[in-house]
């Protein structure tokens, strides 16, 4: 029987870097659609609005596919069920409104900064409940060398790298990322109970309504909705679908700290493709440097995993 391309080294590295590459144009895609929805960075109401309709609309696609591949998107019991909310609940709602909120409050470079921070929070959790995924000499060079390529990739330009810090920016955007890190540790087990895509699917359409409810209520309506404006939405919900469903099948099939080094590359692919939308040249000395320091970093990391396996 064929090893699972989830299993094996080279489709675990392809797997994860299209997760980045999705992830990472995330971040052009939510500056542009604020800017097309007229959204400003004191509109919170519309922020978490804009938010929930991404990934109601993202959890209604995977339970659609779920559904035509024949998976078991309602057999679940009140337990699963319950976690499957709560996993909704933090994983979407509760890391989306930090996050949505520090983009909007900080450049697209420095939140592609703060969000690897993920990587840290991740493996350290890992580290503390999983018996096969400890921290090691290896992984713990391998987590420094990825971040000192996520901090050069923002040099170099107009950007810069400055030690400004406000909380509602620099620091949400370490807030979400603390809260996926644990939510993710959290999907991870309960994926073996339920089918990834599946509660992929669930948590995404209730953490999404969960939002869209919250910003009726705070009186948001988006109102510079247009065909431009919804197609980049459409996008958005496929790129979550995409990336949420596939991370969780990584996840379930290889330890945390190995697919959480991959991380690093969001920023990479994020910076790069802002500068593309933008127009800027993305042929700097600053990219190619942290392209090797990142995939030195991950190398690194999935080495020992390898090695240890």
């Amino acid at each position: 029987m064929p090893t699972s391309p989830y299993k094996t080294r080279v489709g675990v590295f392809l797997l994860a870097t299209l997760c980045c590459v999705l992830w990472g144009s995330a971040f052009p895609a939510i500056k542009s659609g604020y800017a097309l929805l007229q959204i400003g960075p004191a509109d919170l109401a519309d922020q978490v609005l804009f938010a929930g309709w991404r990934f109601a609309l993202a959890g209604l696609i995977l339970l659609t596919v779920a559904m035509a591949l024949k998976k078991p998107v309602l057999a679940m019991n009140r337990r699963q069920a319950g976690e499957v909310a709560l996993l909704g609940l933090t994983q979407t709602t509760i890391q989306y409104v930090f996050f949505y909120v520090g983009l909007a409050h900080a450049s697209g470079v420095k939140a592609s900064i703060m969000n690897a921070t993920v990587v840290f929070f991740s493996v350290v959790l890992a580290h503390f409940i999983y018996a096969d995924d400890r921290l090691n000499g290896r992984k713990a060079m391998g987590c420094l060398i990825g971040f000192l390529g996520v901090v050069v990739v923002n040099l170099g330009g107009g950007t810069g790298f400055g030690f400004d810090f406000t909380f509602l920016g620099e620091g949400f955007l370490v807030i979400a990322a603390f809260v996926l890190a644990a939510a993710t540790i959290f999907g991870k087990r309960l994926s073996c109970s339920v089918d990834p895509m599946v509660m992929t699917g669930w948590q995404l359409l209730i953490g999404g309504l969960i939002l869209t409810g919250g910003g009726m209520a705070g009186g948001a309506h988006l109102q510079a909705l247009d065909l431009g404006s919804g197609a980049l939405l459409l996008y958005l919900a496929l790129l979550s679908s995409t990336a949420f469903a596939v991370w969780s099948l990584l996840l379930k099939h290889n330890p945390v700290g190995l697919i959480a080094a991959f991380n690093f590359l969001i920023p990479v692919f994020g910076v790069s493709l802002s500068a593309v939308f933008l127009g800027e040249s993305v042929l700097r000395w600053s990219y190619l440097i942290a392209l090797v320091l990142v995939c030195g970093g991950i190398w690194l990391v999935t080495r020992t995993s390898a090695r240890r396996a």
